[in-house]
């Protein structure tokens, strides 16, 4: 038997700061097989990802998996478009809400399922304002503080 090689997941940091999550939604992924074994090995960046609806369908753009070290002449474009799977139920509804009230959809989390799927965390969010960031900030920092305070008096 092989070990498999666990990876917690590939996070996108940078979208906590930038937007406030209104809903989340777990979808799974159209991939080649080249792009389950660099997701496997963790080579993947979802910083510059972003979600959009192309033909009543949930495309995920710009979202970087790197190629396969191992891969022939079928190795996958690292960039390349990639089909989100979801209810149709859940499709339309956050089709409506994106074009009605100008929310956006972000990639949030990209990981292993259980049994063994990819999955991609997705988030109904809105953009924050530079207020927003800054108050985020000063949450972030006070909540530090408390915790040091904590680690002193223990």
């Amino acid at each position: 038997m092989g070990q498999k090689t666990h990876v917690k997941g590939i996070v996108n940091r940078k979208a906590k700061f930038e937007y406030s999550f209104i809903q989340m939604f777990e979808c799974g992924l159209v991939l080649t097989g080249t792009e389950v074994k660099a997701l496997r090995q963790g080579l993947a960046n979802l910083n510059d990802a972003y979600c959009l609806f192309d033909h009543g369908n949930l495309t995920v753009k710009n979202m970087f998996i790197s190629e396969y070290e191992h891969g022939t002449i079928y190795n996958h474009d690292a960039r390349r478009d990639r089909r989100l799977l979801l209810r149709k139920s859940e499709l339309r509804k956050l089709e409506r809400r994106v074009t009605e009230k100008g929310l956006t959809i972000v990639p949030y989390r990209l990981y292993f399922s259980d049994r063994g799927f990819a999955k991609l965390e997705i988030a109904l969010a809105q953009g924050k304002k530079a207020f927003d960031k800054r108050e985020t900030i000063k949450e972030r920092d006070s909540k530090r503080d408390l915790d040091r305070l904590k680690k002193i008096k223990l």
